[in-house]
């Protein structure tokens, strides 16, 4: 249990100073509901220890993740087959990190550090991008040159596609890096959110 309950509590059951209560959980009871009781231990009885990723992933969840925040293309641009589309996100601690949080169960604590280390996108067209980073904002300085870090052109309209619109998938790759306080263990795995945006392709018509 954490926190452990106060020596001589109703929760804490006939804890005494040096030992550790638990709960377990029995799915069978009377009713088919689950049952919890409070286990009191000594402090090195043989109970399984809880594994840090599991800790891990609470962290994780405590950061409240999301998809990236898309910032071009936008669901209100005008974009035309043929002129490079830049591609990029708004960077913040909830859609790109990083973000580290703590987390603690079981008399273990976790430190997590997320960061998104790669962003795909699926245009819509067939066509995918892979981007390592956040991508470049656009400014009219830079004309119709393409990106330097992320974008794509489109080769035809969005006219025969529902509504008139490619559905276009941002799907961010988070790195999640975790150690247990105090020096102890480490680990790595990843976690994947999205976003989609709808963007509509038009082309340029020539007036003679």
């Amino acid at each position: 249990m954490d926190p452990q309950p106060p020596i001589g509590s109703a929760l804490g059951g006939d804890r005494k100073p040096g030992e550790v209560a638990y709960i377990r959980t029995c799915k069978n009871g009377p009713d088919g509901a689950p049952i919890m009781y409070v286990i009191v231990t000594d402090e090195g009885a043989d109970v399984p220890a809880l594994d840090p990723v599991v800790v891990a992933h609470q962290a994780v969840n405590k950061m409240k993740l999301s998809g990236p925040d898309i910032a071009s293309p936008r669901p209100a641009g005008t974009y035309v087959v043929g002129v490079p589309m830049w591609l990029w996100v708004n960077p913040s601690p909830t859609t790109f990190g990083p973000n580290t949080t703590s987390a603690s169960a079981g008399g273990v604590t976790v430190t997590a550090t997320a960061k998104v280390t790669q962003i795909v996108w699926t245009m819509g067209d067939g066509s995918s991008v892979t981007c390592d980073g956040a991508g470049t904002k656009y400014a009219a300085s830079y004309g119709k040159q393409e990106s330097p870090t992320c974008g794509h052109t489109y080769s035809r309209t969005s006219a025969s596609q529902a509504q008139g619109e490619y559905s276009a998938t941002a799907t961010a790759t988070w790195s999640v890096n975790w150690q247990v306080n105090g020096g102890g263990e480490t680990g790595q795995f990843t976690e994947i959110r999205q976003t989609t945006v709808q963007v509509a392709i038009g082309e340029l018509q020539v007036v003679r």
